[in-house]
């Protein structure tokens, strides 16, 4: 059963047998909106890109993006990059694949965020969502919508983080990068808060 995600909202990632979940796929699905134009409405293609980034509790460690791939320690995966989008909210358009067990100790979180590399804002955006799904069967464990489009373009999406007792939890964040965000890289300033 899926849990729909509001900001700020948790969610465990035990399953209900009381068990941690091994692997988990961060998934993220989006459409461009559609303007209306001189000749009707046309569609612009937008390119979002998913990164996830690595800390050992304040301090970046490693990156997943779609330049690089696969972790250094090889317990996160992007599946690869999408340039254009459009499945929307059906499915994903980008995943990025985490080995929970794989993680090393010394990282406590992992902040997932959403970037326009071409530069559109979400206000050109529809569908889009963030989800996180259980990879052993497939099943949607919590979605969180991007709703409300805005001037920006760059989001910080979520954070997987372990709690005192090791477990991983999810928290939905859905904060817009303050600056013109086209990559991961932009957002540093703004994913502090959230360590």
């Amino acid at each position: 059963m899926s849990v729909n995600l509001a900001k700020g909202q948790s969610v465990s990632l035990q399953k209900s047998t009381g068990e941690s979940l091994s692997v988990v796929r961060m998934g993220l699905g989006w459409k461009a909106a559609p303007r209306r134009g001189l000749f009707g409405r046309r569609t612009r293609e937008i390119d979002l890109d998913a990164s996830a980034l690595l800390y050992a509790e304040r301090t970046p460690t490693d990156v997943v993006f779609f330049q690089h791939l696969v972790s250094n320690d090889g317990s996160v995966r992007h599946t690869g990059d999408n340039l254009v989008g459009g499945v929307g909210a059906g499915g994903d358009d980008e995943s990025i694949v985490v080995d929970l067990a794989r993680v090393p100790v010394h990282i406590t979180q992992i902040i997932f965020t959403v970037s326009s590399y071409t530069g559109q804002t979400f206000q050109e955006v529809e569908n889009a969502h963030c989800r996180l799904v259980d990879e052993t069967n497939g099943q949607e464990l919590a979605r969180y919508e991007l709703t409300g489009g805005g001037a920006h373009t760059g989001q910080i999406m979520a954070k997987v983080a372990r709690d005192g007792s090791g477990r991983w939890a999810m928290t939905a964040i859905g904060t817009p990068a303050r600056a013109t965000a086209r990559t991961f890289q932009d957002m540093l300033p703004d994913i502090e808060p959230f360590l």
